[in-house]
């Protein structure tokens, strides 16, 4: 039998004759339990913003996107493409063309990016689901689908024939131009649907078939400026970027949804790290009193672990009751506190018990990996503060 741990459940089963002790010994319990909850609850909670705010750009971004290291744009012949459906891995890709141009609607300009897109472009991107009014584009046509945001700073509604939206891309070349009508390549453009995902995003695209991109910008039918892929469900993702570096022989970037919004993931992963570190200071004050608690129950303990070391046992076996009497304090109270923060999320994710707006719970997420932190973090930091009690058992003091 492992002495020492025998000694330790049995001191944290009874309690002490002073009153006080039992007192703190709750008190410090309490805290554990209290820290746990509180740290697990808002891991989770900035979890779920982690989910609900990466959700915008998951309607509009593809899993992998391709595009040229040597240029704007790049070429893709009909080999190189039928390399791409063979790799496996790839559900549908697209052919896209981005280009930052000039709208005009009523007097009203806006310079932003018009995205030039094929018709399997619906299949790499959930971009249909986020249409607020109207529908998506027909195939080679004039047909666009402009944000919210562009829609309202324009003042503009769907299929009106009486007001045009121009679009102008500047011509490609050198020298000098008599006038500002010939510097630019334009088109009139006929508004069929508007999308809505974020304040960001609703300004950032109007969305136009390919061919017609193609013809503002002066590309060749296989001219394009990149492509979007949307991975079968667990495609390995390494795999099929080496073979897309293989088909075009090293001569393009290709980045995932994460470095595509990388500002983004790391502001996330920042504001999630700082509240855990906020959380855990609050954790490492709340066992200031397990510290507390297990010299007072040394003290308390004092004529007992005389007799002990009396009849043989070693200081450091003596240290040790304590230790593994504040590590199991530790434990059991993380258990406690984490059944209890998963129980706070579970109800909240089942009932929307609290709303940011009438229609909009607060999100939160489930997770194993902050059931693992909050429980390391809580093992951890008391097994330190164990130590540092234990550490106070000695001779001098047994004398």
């Amino acid at each position: 039998m492992n002495f020492p741990l025998y000694i330790a459940k049995r001191y944290i089963r009874s309690n002490s004759k002073n009153n006080a002790i039992n007192i703190i010994n709750r008190i410090a319990s309490m805290g554990i339990i209290v820290g746990a909850m509180a740290l697990f609850v808002v891991l989770s909670v900035f979890s779920g913003l982690k989910v609900f705010s990466l959700s915008f750009t998951n309607d509009i971004d593809p899993d992998l996107k391709i595009s040229s290291t040597l240029g704007k744009s790049f070429f893709v012949t009909p080999e190189q493409e039928a390399q791409i459906k063979k790799i496996e891995g790839i559900a549908s890709y697209s052919k896209i063309i981005e280009e930052r141009v000039l709208f005009v609607f009523d007097d009203k300009q806006e310079v932003t990016y018009l995205k030039g897109v094929d018709p399997n472009f619906s299949k790499v991107n959930a971009i249909k689901k986020t249409l607020y009014n109207g529908q998506w584009l027909e195939p080679d046509s004039d047909q666009v689908v402009v944000g919210y945001g562009i829609a309202q700073k324009f003042s503009m509604g769907l299929l009106d024939f009486n007001k045009n939206l121009e679009v102008l891309v500047p011509k490609p070349g050198k020298g000098t131009v008599e006038n500002a009508e010939q510097a630019f390549n334009k088109s009139e453009v006929y508004p069929v649907g508007i999308y809505a995902i974020s304040e960001d995003l609703d300004s950032k695209y109007v969305f136009a078939d390919l061919g017609l991109a193609q013809e503002l910008m002066e590309y060749k039918s296989n001219q394009i400026s990149g492509i979007e892929i949307k991975e079968k469900t667990g495609a390995d993702e390494g795999a099929i970027i080496d073979n897309l570096q293989t088909i075009f022989k090293n001569k393009i970037i290709v980045k995932n949804r994460a470095q595509l919004n990388e500002s983004l993931y790391k502001m996330l992963n920042t504001e999630n790290i700082a509240v855990y570190l906020i959380f855990t200071l609050v954790i490492v004050v709340a066992l200031f009193n397990l510290i507390g608690a297990l010299i007072m129950m040394i003290l308390d303990k004092k004529g007992n672990l005389k007799t002990l070391f009396n009849l043989g046992t070693e200081i450091k076996d003596l240290r040790k009751i304590f230790l593994l009497q504040g590590t199991l304090l530790s434990i059991f109270g993380g258990i406690i506190g984490l059944v209890l923060g998963i129980i706070i999320v579970l109800l909240q994710q089942h009932f929307q018990l609290v709303m940011i707006t009438p229609t909009l719970a607060y999100p939160v997420v489930f997770t194993l990996e902050n059931v693992l932190i909050v429980m390391g973090t809580i093992v951890s930091l008391g097994f330190i503060a164990s130590l540092i009690a234990s550490s106070r058992v000695s001779k001098k003091l047994l004398d």
